[in-house]
């Protein structure tokens, strides 16, 4: 059996052993995660939730039979299971995806959990944080951070309109839509204002070694998303220059890196006015998040009032 081979299933066939045969297709794949992925494609296909598997598993698949199949041979050719279901869960909420948009990656959450910490550690988290995301995607972590300080603010900026429009889409569904201004720009260039938290996940693998990842990220992750030039720092450098504009006096950004990047994106934002340097690691261990800001000298204090540049495209909050 390959991973490429079709399955197929039969309209007589109960959901419960067709919930089995999938299991031990995908198992025989090589997929770790073979039994969730399974339940979470008859799920799909039958239109179950959960508990509907468990009381309804005897019961044949009917016409969900040709449903799980095309799904289940759009797992085995290596399309992602969040791109079969056009969702992922990131830091316990659900995230809509579109084909502009990056899979939400657990590490991320290393990220949230850094610039949660440092909130919580300094104003607290009823602050009226004002928060910019670079390069915003799903939005999920701007948007999980939303969710988490109920009275900041966001502006959330990517170069794709469709990602921004599926962002937008997440900001609703998380009821923090008022909350947020979208802004179609490249990095920080669209931006004159300042504050208090500036996150990021910009494209760091080095085009060199992209077509070394695994398929399920380099053929269905959009390249924009994971292109960081030779090195895998062109992004960083774009967003260094701008940072110490972006920050405000005791404003901190927050970098998610790739293995082994934390030093060279260090010494990218040393060559700016950037200082008070931290580094925060993943649960594999991994240093994922470099954190710093600006001195009190090279800020002046001073919070500038948001404005954008005419050439960029703006979604007010609550806009239709």
């Amino acid at each position: 059996m390959t991973r490429r081979s079709a399955p197929s299933f039969g309209a007589d066939q109960r959901a419960d052993q067709a919930l089995s045969a999938l299991r031990d297709r995908l198992a025989a794949s090589r997929i770790v995660s073979a039994a969730l992925e399974a339940r979470c494609l008859v799920e799909a296909a039958c239109g179950y939730e959960r508990a509907d598997l468990v009381a309804n598993g005897h019961r044949p698949l009917g016409e969900s039979a040709t449903r799980l199949a095309a799904l289940a041979a759009r797992r085995l050719a290596g399309e992602p299971l969040a791109r079969i279901l056009g969702a992922r869960e990131f830091w316990g909420l659900p995230f809509s995806l579109s084909p502009a948009t990056l899979v939400p990656r657990p590490e991320t959450e290393t990220l949230v959990e850094a610039a949660l910490r440092h909130c919580s550690s300094t104003r607290g988290k009823q602050h009226p944080w004002r928060i910019l995301d670079l390069g915003t995607g799903s939005g999920c972590i701007g948007l999980s951070l939303l969710v988490e300080l109920p009275h900041a603010t966001l502006v959330a900026l990517d170069r794709s309109f469709e990602t921004l429009m599926t962002a937008r889409g997440n900001a609703r569904q998380h009821g923090v839509a008022a909350r947020v201004s979208f802004i179609a720009g490249d990095w920080g260039n669209a931006i004159r204002a300042s504050f208090d938290l500036v996150v990021a996940n910009p494209p760091y693998v080095a085009v060199g070694d992209i077509q070394g990842l695994e398929v399920e990220v380099r053929d269905h992750d959009p390249r924009l998303a994971l292109d960081g030039g030779a090195d895998g720092l062109d992004a960083y450098r774009a967003i260094a220059r701008g940072l110490p504009n972006l920050l405000a006096a005791d404003g901190r950004a927050f970098l998610e890196v790739g293995r082994g990047q934390d030093g060279p994106v260090r010494a990218l934002l040393e060559s700016t006015e950037l200082t008070s340097f931290s580094c925060h690691a993943d649960l594999a261990g991994i240093l994922r998040v470099v954190s710093a800001g600006p001195s009190e000298a090279s800020s002046g204090g001073q919070r500038r009032k948001l404005k954008f540049q005419q050439a960029s495209f703006e979604m007010h909050p609550g806009a239709p």
